[in-house]
């Protein structure tokens, strides 16, 4: 009989717990004839927003189309300040589930700005949490740069000032690795570390686990990038180690003569997708 580890801090974090929870309340409204919807998904897990869907909760690329009343909610990863003042005007109903980590990262950007730093942003460049924050970084006046890989940080070298901060969700070792390299040459260098703890947990999860299992299966969806890291590092440390997003996507191959499984998820991973995927691997391994 295989043995099936699920790692402790799997699935849901806060910040997501609490953005589905007020999309839940939202879409009651539709019972009263209002529209609501999500600027872009609510979280990156196209399942759960499928669910949603299914509730009255429609998805949007871009305001056209928004009428007065409509109900709008700002999703988990935020939106610039610029952009919430555009929806306001257009007389819309707005509920904020960003969450408050990814607040406290505006917050320290708007702080380091005023302060007078170059201010760097660790994180994906196109990642919506990543947008956002360069909107209230350019709110508040300041100047920055978003550091995705080690070749972004030319432009930063030569700065004097410099003050660094890390998208919620990013690798704690690329975040480390950024700031040492800094301490090399920057003259004065003030750090903030905005890593969520749920980020931390779930990463700690997988140092510990995946090197204690025949085969590693990390769950989530592939627009995830608190996912992806998850499975980058679970594959740095076993290379039989599988992203999936539903259970379908398990492979038999992958079980066989395994004796132990490890399953962890991203923190946008909901707990009925996780315990399909246990289902199945018992189902396989039967």
């Amino acid at each position: 009989m295989v043995e099936i580890l699920i790692a402790p801090h799997a699935g849901f974090c806060f910040g997501v717990r609490r953005a589905i929870n007020i999309a839940e309340k939202a879409s009651l409204l539709t019972q009263e004839g209002r529209r609501v919807f999500t600027m872009g998904p609510l979280i990156h897990n196209p399942q759960e927003v499928d669910r949603l869907r299914g509730k009255g909760v429609e998805v949007l690329s871009s305001a056209d189309g928004l009428r007065e009343g409509d109900v709008v909610i700002v999703r988990s990863h935020g939106i610039p300040p610029k952009r919430e003042r555009e929806l306001r005007r257009k007389g819309l109903t707005i509920m904020d589930a960003t969450c408050p980590y990814v607040k406290a990262v505006h917050e320290a950007v708007t702080q380091l700005a005023k302060e007078g730093y170059f201010v760097v942003i660790v994180g994906e460049k196109d990642h919506p949490e990543v947008v956002g924050t360069l909107g209230y970084l350019e709110e508040a006046g300041g100047e920055g740069a978003v550091v995705e890989r080690k070749e972004d940080l030319r432009e930063v070298l030569g700065k004097e000032r410099v003050g660094v901060v890390a998208q919620t969700t990013q690798n704690e070792a690329f975040f480390k690795e950024v700031v040492g390299e800094l301490c090399l040459w920057v003259k004065e260098l003030k750090v903030i570390n905005t890593i969520c703890n749920a980020t931390s947990e779930r990463q700690e999860d997988v140092y510990q686990l995946a090197p204690e299992v025949d085969v590693m299966i990390v769950v989530g969806g592939r627009n995830s990038g608190n996912t992806r890291r998850l499975y980058q590092i679970s594959l740095s440390l076993n290379p039989r180690t599988y992203h999936v997003e539903l259970p379908d996507e398990l492979q038999p191959d992958w079980f066989k003569g395994v004796k132990r499984v490890g399953v962890t998820a991203g923190a946008s991973t909901p707990d009925w997708i996780i315990q399909g995927v246990v289902e199945k691997i018992r189902e396989l391994c039967s």
